[in-house]
């Protein structure tokens, strides 16, 4: 994804709590999402793929992102700017609040990276009831932000109890298929333990078993994928290098320039 200037004014945070706020322009960008994040579009629309999938969002909606995934995104602000309210939702607060309420899963979520929640008047006043916290600038006691966090789970899974199958899920990620998770997923510029993790493998095995599926170390396979999709964007499609290299995990176009030309022996403006 390209990245685009943008005016931004600076995230009021309360540790696990903020108020996102972009001005101007569309701003893009990939993050790996930890833990489970629960989020409000107060104004604007966003564009993120998860994986290879895009998913559309706009204003007013509430949704609910799964931990363990990685993720590209645009916010996209409409007149009234680009705002957010997300709530990160820690592993140590979820197992404080099955402990103590012995929750019981029913009915397994579909395995989606990603739920839009239905609104209703427990989300609504849930929002509403953070304005306070938000304006205090962070300052307020982290153990009032924990009951803050606990509440929104509570109202999650007593209006949606099928959303503890996914709160409450504590397990590791399984042993994937690598060539598959690769394949999906080259495009995404994180270090190699993120991959490794995600795949269900400690680093020394990912390597091991990278080379055995695509007969390459992870780094020089990464590259020559990037560029192989460069090439037919290129080539095939008319797009501009400045407009592709970031979205293929390029760091900076000089860089993918460089790794281009040595690769296919030409500049990637001259097909």
């Amino acid at each position: 994804m390209k990245s685009s200037g943008m005016k931004q004014t600076a995230a009021i945070s309360i540790s696990r709590i903020q108020l996102n706020r972009y001005t101007d322009q569309v701003v893009e960008g990939e993050s790996f999402i930890t833990d489970h994040i629960f989020s409000y579009i107060i104004s604007g629309n966003q564009d993120m793929f998860i994986g290879n999938k895009l998913f559309t969002f706009k204003d007013g909606d509430f949704r609910l992102f799964r931990k363990n995934h990685l993720v590209k995104y645009a916010k996209k602000p409409t007149k009234q700017g680009y705002r957010t309210i997300t709530v990160t939702i820690d592993q140590n607060t979820l197992r404080e609040i099955k402990k103590e309420a012995e929750y019981k899963t029913r009915n397994r979520f579909p395995d989606e990276p990603v739920f839009l929640l239905k609104p209703n008047d427990y989300l609504h006043s849930y929002i509403e009831s953070l304005s306070p916290y938000l304006k205090n600038d962070g300052t307020f006691n982290n153990r009032i932000i924990q009951l803050k966090v606990k509440e929104l789970v509570l109202i999650l899974v007593e209006t949606m109890p099928e959303l503890g199958s996914v709160l409450f899920d504590f397990s590791e990620p399984g042993k994937l298929d690598l060539e598959a998770f690769m394949q999906e997923h080259y495009r995404y510029n994180v270090a190699l333990k993120q991959f490794a993790y995600l795949t269900g493998r400690s680093l020394s095995t990912f390597k091991r078993d990278f080379e055995k599926v695509f007969h390459a170390t992870p780094n020089k396979w990464l590259v020559q994928r990037r560029l192989q999709e460069a090439q037919f964007l290129i080539r095939d499609k008319n797009k501009r290098p400045a407009d592709i290299y970031l979205d293929l995990g390029f760091e900076d176009l000089s860089h993918f320039s460089f790794a281009y030309k040595k690769a296919f022996g030409n500049a990637p403006t001259r097909q």
